[in-house]
């Protein structure tokens, strides 16, 4: 009888094992989206900050990019409202992430992170 399950656990494992890594690798994926996201959050809180100081839509690209290292090709911040001091401007970021992640990558739809915070001109 023991010869006749010889191999059931290969075989097993050789089933299982590609939904095993499909899931591994899609938590990953979700894993660099979320961080993304962290990111971007970050850096539409960094270009309020420069914002509130000089506000002008490239001070805040500048301090949005050198305050996380996101791609910034990929990045897009827009400023609207009053420039004088006092007035509110609202800054906003949007960040279009890669799905980079072999085989599960391409099953996730391109999607575009957007934050935006509003601030007091100094």
């Amino acid at each position: 009888m023991a010869r006749r399950d010889r191999g059931q656990a290969a075989v097993e494992t050789a089933l299982v094992l590609p939904l095993i890594m499909a899931v591994v690798l899609a938590l990953v994926q979700v894993g660099l989206l979320v961080r993304d996201h962290i990111l971007v959050v970050h850096a539409t809180r960094e270009a309020v900050r420069a914002a509130a100081v000089d506000p002008t839509t490239e001070a805040a690209t500048a301090a949005a990019v050198a305050a996380t290292g996101l791609n910034p090709t990929r990045l897009e911040v827009t400023t609207q409202g009053r420039r004088t001091t006092g007035g509110h401007l609202r800054v906003m970021v949007s960040y279009r992430p890669t799905t980079s992640v072999p085989i599960v990558g391409r099953l996730f739809p391109a999607v575009t992170i957007q934050e935006a915070l509003t601030v007091r001109v100094e």
